[in-house]
């Protein structure tokens, strides 16, 4: 009953997935949905497996920093590989999940130098975490509730002076008296004092525009001048001035007024405090992150006095009466049972009813973890095709921990295949940069907003694989699809195969030498110039007899002929036109314009007449493989086109229509 009783505060196992590893949350609320359901408000912890191989890297090092502070002891490389499994990297990232895809309760704590790492291994569902991960600036921190001991954080303190031995220091540079409790002023005259300072005070806000709009009435202005801040200066006044009231009086209202003095409360203004407990609801007592995302204008130092001075204000007071009502009408607990279903992965036996994963599956297959033959249960895990599977035991570890309790290289190849293909588990200002309607300015701006960047970099035996596996690989086929998914594993693993059986010769490479990009840009710009852009509405006069009459191209600029054959159209090739295809006798439809500033490239490339005649030139076979080459030059012969004298057409009925211009508008 306790094991299946989950509270707020507890870390558990929620399945997202199944074939998946579970995800570590943490339960920070349990609310009650409309419909009767449960659901949890979690902060999310993430693996390594969930973050970046550079993060990776840094999260190595800062390991191995701990090894030689700490002083731990040493381990094996199977044991350091399984203390990965149990890093975790806290977030301040929350999320709703429903309570029932709970599947269990596992420990969560913060490393520590007193800490062995390989006690972590010893106990089930126990994990640890040292660092901060960001899932949207993508960076890992330090967690600032780390204790700091040791010798560089400790004051060094002298040596005891002996009896009647001066202390022959520098007391002013040192510290600096700022009350001496034996004056000769009386408490009575003090608290005198102190109510004339008020008074100032009260009057200095008066005469002040910006306070009396803030504090509109007398009560007002009267409980700001009596804040901590005018008793500390009129304290500070009469220090200064020997504890003489007569010139603690006149250094209170100087020649130019009244002293004026104010504490955070009264210079924040009122728009900056809801702002400041909107951050306090979000980061807690976080002050350098409100600082940095809410307040960047304030001071760390400002902040931290306000929130100290906004915490004995009625506001402060009713909010936490506010959470606390919030707090005892949420739920407490929730009760969810044992979770009992098959999984979907699970490998049906031969001699029971044959399932989709137990299809198609050889005997006498190894776990690919303990590599053991004999298992009550088995379990499909990795890509399909390789047809890798996994014990009960080794399925537990990997859904609970994330990886295989020995290091393999189908581990990072099922780690692939989890990863979606869409853009939707990318953030909008990177999908949008990959959109191909996305101009080349603004998808600049929108990268520039990533913080950190990444470069491919193809190593040597890559290079080789692409060579050597070409048959595997099928380059042509994945340049047309980017979007499936390369077994990069099994083509490096059959690479290192047939690597030492290859020629020793080596490859014939030849150079080619590429003009610089500066020079094509200007050498397509100088062929296919921008034409001027039509104003709208003008209008321009043409004569029907202008449409009969042969433009006068000659070779490829005249246009090919067309012939009708039993009702049929056909062009000059002998292929039927679709129906779809206008024929010369058709009328012509009106031709959009390309308009330059609509273009997702600077560059704008405009055909002409010249090049759409070159287009009917060229064959089906020369036009994909111009595409495909555009580097390469082409050389096409056009073909020499008889132009035919103009028919000369019977006089028309109607003399008058022909004789006045037809004014067509754009």
């Amino acid at each position: 009953m306790a094991a299946n009783m989950y509270r707020v505060g507890d870390y558990v196992y929620f399945e997202n997935s199944s074939s998946n590893p579970y995800l570590v949350r943490r339960i920070e609320e349990l609310n009650k949905t409309a419909n009767g359901n449960v659901e949890a408000k979690v902060v999310c912890l993430f693996r390594r497996r969930d973050i970046s191989s550079s993060l990776n890297s840094l999260a190595d090092s800062n390991a191995r920093e701990f090894e030689e502070e700490s002083k731990q002891p040493g381990v094996s490389e199977q044991q350091r590989h399984q203390l990965k499994h149990r890093e975790l990297f806290l977030s301040r990232q929350f999320e709703s999940l429903p309570a029932t895809h709970i599947r269990g309760k596992c420990s969560v704590t913060l490393l520590n130098e007193t800490d062995i790492l390989s006690q972590y291994l010893e106990k089930e569902d126990c994990f640890f975490y040292s660092l901060v991960f960001d899932p949207v600036q993508k960076t890992l921190l330090a967690d600032q509730g780390e204790i700091r001991v040791g010798c560089k954080y400790q004051a060094e303190i002298p040596d005891r002076l002996a009896e009647g031995e001066s202390d022959n220091r520098n007391q002013q540079k040192m510290e600096m008296k700022v009350w001496d409790p034996d004056n000769p002023l009386t408490d009575r005259q003090i608290d005198q004092f102190l109510v004339v300072a008020r008074a100032v005070g009260t009057f200095a806000r008066a005469l002040d525009c910006s306070s009396s709009i803030r504090q509109p009435s007398l009560h007002m202005s009267a409980a700001a001048a009596s804040r901590d801040i005018t008793l500390f200066h009129a304290m500070d006044t009469l220090q200064r001035n020997g504890y003489d009231l007569a010139k603690a009086m006149s250094t209170l209202v100087p020649q130019g007024g009244p002293v004026l003095c104010r504490d955070e409360m009264e210079e924040w203004s009122a728009s900056e405090a809801m702002l400041f407990e909107e951050a306090l609801e979000k980061y807690g007592k976080d002050f350098n992150d409100i600082r940095q995302d809410f307040l960047p204008w304030k001071s760390l130092a400002s902040i931290v006095q306000f929130y100290y001075m906004w915490k004995t204000t009625d506001r402060y007071i009713q909010q936490k009466r506010l959470k606390a009502a919030e707090a005892d009408s949420k739920l407490k607990q929730v009760y969810i049972p044992t979770y009992t279903k098959p999984n979907p992965n699970q490998i049906i036996s031969v001699g029971s009813k044959p399932g989709m994963n137990g299809a198609g599956f050889q005997k006498g297959l190894t776990c690919e973890s303990c590599h053991t033959t004999q298992s009550a249960q088995w379990y499909a895990w990795g890509p399909p095709n390789m047809q890798c599977r996994l014990c009960a035991s080794c399925w537990i570890y990997w859904k609970k921990y994330g990886g295989l309790k020995t290091p393999t290289q189908l581990e990072g190849a099922a780690r692939g295949t989890t990863e979606p293909h869409s853009r939707g588990h990318l953030s909008r200002p990177e999908a949008q940069s990959l959109s191909p309607y996305t101009t080349s300015a603004n998808r600049a701006k929108l990268l520039a907003k990533n913080r950190q960047t990444f470069l491919l970099q193809t190593t040597k035996l890559t290079r080789l694989a692409r060579r050597m596996c070409r048959d595997l690989l099928q380059p042509r086929r994945a340049a047309r699809r980017p979007y499936a998914p390369i077994n990069a594993n099994a083509i490096k693993a059959e690479c290192s195969i047939r690597l030492p059986k290859a020629a020793k010769t080596p490859l014939k490479i030849h150079p080619l030498v590429r003009l610089p990009l500066a020079t094509i840009v200007k050498d397509l710009v100088a062929q296919a110039p921008l034409k001027p852009k039509t104003p709208r509405g003008t209008k321009t006069p043409i004569n029907r007899n202008q449409l009969t009459q042969n433009r006068g191209l000659g070779g490829i600029m005249v246009k090919r002929a067309y012939e009708t054959m039993a009702g049929v159209p056909f062009s000059a090739n002998g292929r039927p036109l679709a129906s779809g295809i206008r024929s010369s006798s058709q009328p012509a439809a009106k031709r959009q314009k390309l308009n330059p500033a609509d273009a997702p490239n600077p560059v704008v490339f405009v055909a002409t007449k010249d090049t759409r005649a070159l287009r009917k030139a060229l064959t089906h076979l020369e036009m994909r493989r111009a595409a495909r080459r555009p580097n390469l030059p082409l050389k096409v012969k056009p073909p020499l086109i008889a132009v035919r004298p103009p028919v000369p057409l019977p006089p028309s009925s109607h003399p008058a229509s022909t004789s006045e211009p037809i004014v067509l508008e754009d």
